[in-house]
C-alpha cells in the first residue's frame, strides 16, 4: 500500500527460487541486491550492506539457506534490468529490533 501511494511497485526476483540455482542465477544477470536485516541467531551485524555475491555466499554458515528462506536474513534489491535507473542507498545506523513470534490458531 505504501509503495502504491509512491507510484511504485514492489518486486520479489528472488522469492521461491530455488536456493541451489540463485549462485548461477547471480552469475549470469545483473541483479544487485545487498543484504539489510540479519537475524542475529543465524548472522552477525557485519553482513549487514553486504552486496549478495559469491563471497557473500561463501560466507554463509552450513545452517543458513543461501536465500534466507528461513528468516536468518533479508535483501533488497538496488539494480536490475528491469529498472529504470539503479535506487540510490545509502547506509544509515544499525537499529535493533526483536519481534515475537506471531500467534497462530495452534497458540489459542
Amino acid at each position: 500500500q505504501q509503495l502504491a501511494m509512491a507510484d511504485m511497485k514492489a518486486v520479489f526476483p528472488l522469492w521461491k527460487l530455488n536456493t541451489r540455482e540463485m549462485v548461477g542465477m547471480l552469475e549470469n544477470t545483473r541483479i544487485e541486491a545487498m543484504i539489510v536485516c540479519v537475524n542475529e541467531k543465524f548472522l552477525g551485524k557485519e553482513m549487514l550492506g553486504r552486496k549478495v555475491d559469491r563471497s557473500f555466499l561463501a560466507d554463509l554458515p552450513d545452517n543458513v539457506d543461501p536465500c534466507g528462506e528461513h528468516g536468518e536474513f533479508h535483501t533488497f534489491v538496488y539494480n536490475a534490468p528491469y529498472f529504470k535507473a539503479p535506487i540510490a542507498i545509502r547506509k544509515g545506523e544499525i537499529v535493533h529490533k526483536q519481534y515475537q513470534q506471531a500467534a497462530n490458531d495452534k497458540d489459542k
